[in-house]
């Protein structure tokens, strides 16, 4: 409905306002409903305790929780320093943080829809018109503003506010995730770096002891006293070990470059030196294997669902689709539109500002769609195939992560067994090449004796050094699988921070 009003705008006829303002009130009555099913947490079957959770840990120098970066219970100032490297220049983290703003600005447009819109128009027609042989030409100038609403009646909007804030939480879930991946990942590759540098400390020590015994055999061939034999024998274990310890330069080489990438660095320009045997926590712990590994307390299986970032994302998007089941179902209702607009049309330019020359109209449309083919009854089946595909992607997420938290206690609780049985071996070994070595002197012994028992002593303490690197990956392990001291619940706050901290850099 559109017409010219000589009048100023509140004194617009009240029958022309009475349809479109009793459509507005009836809208807003029942604009308290919204379709589709609220959302409630797919219900799972939870263990009441973990199998592998069991009082066998060793003594813990610190424990893992929320109130401090879990990565300084390992006492290691270099590792402090490059995982504040990561989390400021990781390129995935900068990903996953772009993402969640990207998020975040669709949740911000789906509210729009609460709002009317309002436009302004200005323009300038020239016209020539021909009625009964007389031909005229005139100018219209118009300028005015337009504005229009669809009230939510059926919750299509709060469905898809309520989508986009649950994608939005399930995208900073998926920067803290992403954040807890790359620092385990670089604390693995660091904790083994060090624990390769604890095997060339041992290979350095060994082949010095394997050059003593080749001289050792060397004069004593000069003696007389020996065969040629020995001497091969002492060389040939002395270049061995020495090749060996040569192969530990290529995987040391690979961890840097890897902790290099994952610092945002490229490898050609970052280099990381071995620590001195008293500031290496692999080193410092290599005499009788006592490693104090952190604690990482895996709780209970319930609150793994709000202590890890995946599992968290997983149910987030589970809301997220359940609302778009309610954006589906919304379709089959009727839409309403409110419009009004007002402004000023006038021949002359001079004129336009006039008082007859204001305008204004106001205006309801119900649309219902009637026939459409089966679309929105497709589009409410995807709707609904999608719920279930998140519902099934949820509880296998949540059933990983039971099997992560399993699988790293069963392994630290071996390992720790198994490390205390190595250590012993690694005595009995020293020991016995001590002994061979002396009888070999004396002339009691062969040095075939001497290289069995060297061979073993080597083989048992570079065992030793290896399962170290296995407690120590576990142990990270067993911090990400549990979540590293994140929590839901702070999940927004710290996502913000971090965020204004990325983007700062």
């Amino acid at each position: 409905m559109a017409r010219s009003a000589a009048t100023s705008f509140p004194d617009l006829p009240r029958r022309a306002l009475r349809a479109p303002a009793a459509a507005a009130l009836a809208a807003l009555l029942i604009a308290g409903c919204a379709v589709g099913p609220d959302y409630v947490r797919p219900p799972m079957e939870l263990p009441a305790a973990y199998k592998e959770d069991g009082a066998w840990k060793t003594a813990t120098p610190q424990a893992i929780d929320p109130s401090h970066p879990w990565w300084e219970a390992y006492g290691d100032a270099t590792l402090n320093g490059l995982l504040v490297q990561a989390n400021a220049a990781n390129q995935n983290i900068r990903q996953a943080e772009a993402q969640y703003r990207e998020a975040r600005a669709l949740a911000s447009a789906a509210r729009a829809g609460f709002y009317p819109t309002l436009g302004l128009n200005a323009g300038a027609n020239r016209a020539q018109t021909n009625s009964t042989g007389s031909i005229e030409r005139r100018t219209t100038d118009t300028l005015g503003l337009a504005a229009s609403w669809e009230p939510d009646v059926w919750g299509a909007v709060r469905r898809s506010v309520e989508a986009g804030d649950a994608s939005t939480q399930a995208s900073a879930d998926d920067l803290a995730g992403a954040r807890l991946s790359i620092q385990t990942t670089l604390a693995q590759d660091y904790l083994q770096l060090r624990a390769i540098d604890l095997q060339r400390a041992l290979y350095a020590t060994t082949t010095a002891a394997y050059a003593r015994a080749l001289e050792l055999t060397q004069h004593q061939y000069a003696a007389g006293t020996v065969l040629r034999s020995d001497v091969a024998l002492a060389e040939s274990q002395l270049r061995t070990a020495q090749a060996q310890g040569v192969d530990l330069e290529a995987q040391r080489a690979q961890l840097e470059h890897a902790i290099a990438v994952l610092t945002g660095q490229a490898p050609a320009r970052f280099t990381l030196a071995a620590l001195p045997a008293s500031e290496n926590p692999a080193l410092a712990n290599a005499g009788t294997l006592g490693v104090q590994l952190p604690l990482a307390p895996a709780g209970l299986p319930s609150e793994l669902l709000e202590r890890r970032p995946d599992i968290a994302a997983a149910e987030r998007r589970v809301q997220a689709a359940n609302a778009q089941i309610g954006v589906a179902k919304a379709a089959y209702f009727p839409q309403i539109v409110l419009s009004a607009s007002g402004g000023f049309s006038a021949g002359k330019l001079a004129s336009l500002f006039d008082t007859p020359s204001r305008v204004w109209s106001l205006g309801a449309v119900l649309a219902q769609t009637v026939f459409d083919g089966g679309l929105r009854k497709a589009h409410s089946e995807q709707a609904v195939a999608a719920y279930d595909a998140s519902v099934a992607l949820y509880k296998q997420t949540v059933l990983g992560g039971f099997q992560q938290v399993e699988d790293n206690l069963a392994t630290l609780r071996v390992l720790d067994h198994e490390s205390q049985l190595q250590a012993q071996a690694v005595q009995a070994s020293q020991t016995a090449e001590r002994l061979a070595l002396a009888q070999y002197r004396a002339g009691t012994a062969t040095y075939l004796s001497v290289v069995t028992a060297q061979q073993l002593s080597l083989t048992n303490q570079r065992t030793a050094a290896q399962l170290l690197a296995r407690q120590l990956a576990a142990s990270v392990a067993l911090i990400a699988a549990t979540g590293g001291g994140w929590h839901a619940e702070a999940t927004e706050a710290a996502t913000t921070a971090a965020v204004a901290t990325t983007s700062g850099t």
